[in-house]
């Protein structure tokens, strides 16, 4: 396979456009349009997990994290992440990351956490917004089912578990071409009236220019009447955390004993709750930014990583935040781009790196 054929199915997954603005996930090293056979999947780009890939003959290393993450004005080779550059450069390794847009779409980072504690009836905790639009456009009725078939074939009309999502509404549109136009309809001079169906549908913004060129090609017209509408509706399949619900309601020490199980914890760091636990809240890697959400939403329990000691204070008794670790919050990303690669990559062999890249010890 070449590269851009392997992006396009981890973008079809999660879309570049749903990464933060401060992240830098995509392609990072090599073109696209270089063939490979082997990928090796870490969660850490490291010289060590170059390494790795060198002696596998693997071309291509796919990490969550971005081994560049700010600008870079020199190669020295001063630091690991130069050294791990250059050694990927002189070895014709291929380094693509996918980062906080895995993070943020409901089949991502966070579902494979909720998954392993076993939560039911999961959502995203919050969900994006702006990130919608709304198309409003004219289709003569006896082409509206090809032209609405085409746009949702495009990747409009997706509303949470629900596609094929439009509404239309009958009514007659009118038309007089100049003496340059070609009309479909009628001739030029000529005013027209025809029955046509207005047809409304959302889609998400990155698809805008793939809509509209749809809308264009399956369309009759010469010239197509359409409007595109910003829309401040919650994108409920993309945003940031997770909030489910355990099969059975529990303890908080048997909800901790649970999740020190699950991610193969020694340790972990908690505030204390008087009340047993069922709802929970959580977020793969840093989310002490969603704790507040966290605490609307009713959760008993918001697991996460990286909470700095002043913000501990704001459980307020509430609700019990739980610190798991950066590292081992998102070690199963590993498995999860792993298993998404096996069913949907078949001609490229992919293993998952044993190079254990988490850079904290626990004594």
């Amino acid at each position: 396979m070449i590269i851009k054929e392997i992006m396009d199915i981890l973008e079809h997954w999660a879309p570049l456009a749903y990464q933060e603005s401060y992240d830098n996930g995509g392609l990072l090293i090599g073109n696209p349009s270089t063939e490979v056979s082997s990928a090796l999947i870490t969660l850490d780009c490291t010289e060590e997990v170059i390494q790795e890939a060198i002696d596998k003959k693997c071309q291509l290393v796919i990490a969550h994290h971005p081994i560049i993450f700010t600008g870079l004005k020199k190669l020295t080779g001063k630091n690991y992440v130069e050294r791990t550059i250059i050694k990927a450069i002189k070895n014709d390794i291929v380094i693509y990351a996918i980062h906080t847009n895995l993070d943020n779409v409901s089949s991502g980072v966070n579902h494979k956490m909720g998954e392993k504690l076993g939560l039911k009836n999961s959502r995203v905790l919050s969900p994006k917004k702006n990130i919608l639009k709304k198309l409003v456009t004219y289709i003569p009725s006896d082409h509206y089912e090809s032209v609405r078939m085409a746009i949702f074939e495009a990747g409009a009309g997706h509303t949470g578990n629900y596609s094929h999502c439009g509404f239309s509404v009958s009514g007659f549109g009118s038309f007089k071409g100049n003496e340059h136009a070609n009309p479909t309809l009628g001739n030029t001079n000529e005013l027209i009236r025809v029955e046509e169906q207005r047809f409304e549908t959302i889609f998400p913004d990155y698809l805008e220019a793939k809509i509209i060129r749809s809308l264009k090609e399956s369309h009759p017209y010469e010239e197509v009447a359409y409007d595109i509408y910003t829309i401040d509706n919650e994108h409920t399949q993309v945003g940031s955390g997770l909030i489910g619900e355990l099969e059975n309601e529990m303890e908080l020490s048997d909800f901790l004993n649970l999740v020190k199980s699950q991610f193969h914890l020694k340790s972990l760091k908690y505030t204390s709750l008087n009340r047993k636990v069922r709802k929970i809240a959580l977020c793969g890697g840093s989310g002490s930014f969603l704790r507040f959400q966290a605490a609307e939403s009713g959760a008993d329990v918001y697991l996460s990583s990286d909470f700095k000691y002043h913000e501990w204070f704001d459980a307020e008794g509430n609700l019990s935040y739980v610190d798991i670790g950066h590292h081992e919050s998102e070690q199963f990303t590993k498995e999860l781009i792993f298993n998404y690669l096996r069913k949907k990559a078949l001609s490229l062999q992919s293993e998952i790196s044993k190079v254990n890249t988490n850079p904290v010890n626990y004594l």
